[in-house]
């Protein structure tokens, strides 16, 4: 290793002394020379130009002072980070610009923000009885009816041909049945005639038999004449006797037909009542009072039987159907309550039906009033309701606020007794309604927190309230 070089004065000796030596390592280079760590050329030690000379080496250089800038400006983040923000930050703000909530306890009732359609709680269908064509239509839409008045009017010929053919066969058998009385009359007359001379005969015989037997007796007529009368009455009784059963047998016959041509006769009565009312069927309407909506006939139109011609709405209740998120389809069931303002008046609910079916990720309730309906609801009127979910329970609650959305729920600013400042604090919040948080920790009952937006307040820990 060869000895340091040793650099003679230089010209301006006293600045240069004051100058530290550079390290034997670093030189510098003259224009025109090269760089040597030994002696100069021409074996002429330390003197001479071209000399090459030790420059003393800067410990400060901008770039190195940014380089500490940077570092200590990470390092500051870091503490920040690390240890929190320096106490302290305070901000005055005014007291009408904030709205404050007191915490309180009482019951905390889950319920969910739902839009219904008022709708009557009855509506009687309208179907044509008999086909026909519409000839006169008596109501307009939205009308209001009495039960028995007449909607529609129509007409059916080939009906009223049916009812003037059951009216001729009635008649018709009618007439039958009455020729048949008349003949059953007249054969039971003939009989009893038959009888009556039948009568007549025994009664004059045995008379005869009487006279000649006691011709006989006294030997004044032959006993021949006596026998052949004797004969002769025994006859005649006998036929009585077939004429009588004959007789008994023919009126129960005809009993028997008088009642089969009867029920036919009955028969086509009822029938030609059915057709006549089928034919009054072609008059319709209003089955009950109420508005009339919906409708579908227009004068001479041909309506089929079981068409539609409308609805009639009865006006004297209504029902709510509303739509429902799927998230909460578990959760309701009939039986469960809502509440609905409407015309400024708070009404009562119940879940009268749910239908499990979801469409576009929702499913529908029917809900009716508890209650009265409101006076002035109309139907397809918009309700809003509050459904509840569940019982109620005891928890210590919040009144929603702006603050929500600046905080995520995880901080509030809670005022001081005198109302002249309030100081962050960190909180935890449960579950919610549209109205209030559920608070499980961090605030105590009658804390008075400031529930407005916290937008204007910066990165503050303390407001000042003037």
């Amino acid at each position: 290793m060869s000895a340091p070089i040793t650099l003679p004065p230089t010209p301006n000796g006293a600045a240069d002394a004051d100058r530290p030596a550079p390290p034997a390592s670093v030189l510098t280079r003259p224009v025109g020379g090269a760089v040597s760590g030994g002696a100069a050329p021409g074996g002429a030690a330390g003197h001479g130009e071209g000399v090459d000379r030790r420059r003393a080496k800067r410990l400060v250089t901008p770039r190195r002072a940014l380089a500490a800038l940077a570092v200590l400006a990470v390092s500051a983040l870091a503490a920040w980070a690390l240890w929190g923000r320096p106490e302290g930050q305070t901000l005055r703000v005014d007291a009408d610009r904030l709205t404050v909530a007191a915490v309180e306890d009482g019951p905390f009732q889950e319920y969910v923000a739902v839009t219904g359609t008022a709708q009557p709680l009855r509506t009687v269908l309208l179907d044509a009885v008999e086909g026909g064509q519409v000839v006169r239509r008596h109501v307009e839409e939205g009308d209001t009816v009495a039960a028995g008045q007449v909607l529609f009017t129509l007409r059916n010929d080939d009906l009223a041909l049916e009812v003037m053919g059951s009216e001729s066969q009635l008649e018709e058998q009618a007439a039958a049945l009455r020729q048949n009385r008349l003949q059953m009359d007249q054969s039971a007359l003939d009989l009893e005639q038959q009888l009556a001379q039948l009568d007549y005969d025994i009664t004059r015989l045995e008379r005869d038999e009487a006279r000649v037997s006691g011709l006989v007796d006294r030997d004044a007529a032959p006993r021949k004449d006596l026998l052949a009368i004797q004969d002769e009455l025994a006859y005649t009784r006998r036929r009585r006797a077939l004429t009588a059963r004959g007789a008994e047998q023919q009126e129960a016959q005809h009993r028997v037909q008088t009642r089969d041509m009867a029920a036919s006769v009955g028969r086509l009565r009822e029938n030609l009542a059915l057709v006549r009312r089928s034919s009054t069927n072609l008059t319709v309407r209003a089955p009950v009072a109420g508005q009339v909506s919906g409708l579908q006939a227009e004068i001479g139109e041909l309506k089929n039987r079981g068409d539609r011609l409308g609805q009639v709405d009865v006006l004297d209740a209504s029902k709510v159907r509303a739509l429902i998120d799927e998230h909460y389809l578990p959760r309701v069931a009939p039986g469960q309550r809502a509440t609905a303002t409407v015309g400024g008046a708070e009404y009562t609910l119940a879940v009268r039906a749910v239908y499990p079916e979801v469409t576009d990720g929702r499913f529908e309730a029917e809900l009716v009033f508890a209650g009265p309906a409101p006076p002035d609801l109309r139907r397809g009127q918009s309700v809003r309701l509050r459904l509840e979910l569940g019982d109620p329970e005891r928890a210590r609650l919040l009144e929603r606020g702006g603050f929500y959305g600046d905080t995520g729920g995880q901080w509030v600013f809670v005022l001081s007794p005198d109302g002249r400042e309030a100081v962050r604090r960190p909180v935890e919040l449960g579950r919610q309604t549209p109205r209030h948080f559920e608070v499980l920790g961090g605030l105590e009952r009658g804390d008075r927190v400031v529930v407005s937006s916290y937008a204007a307040f910066g990165d503050a820990d303390r407001l000042v309230v003037e």
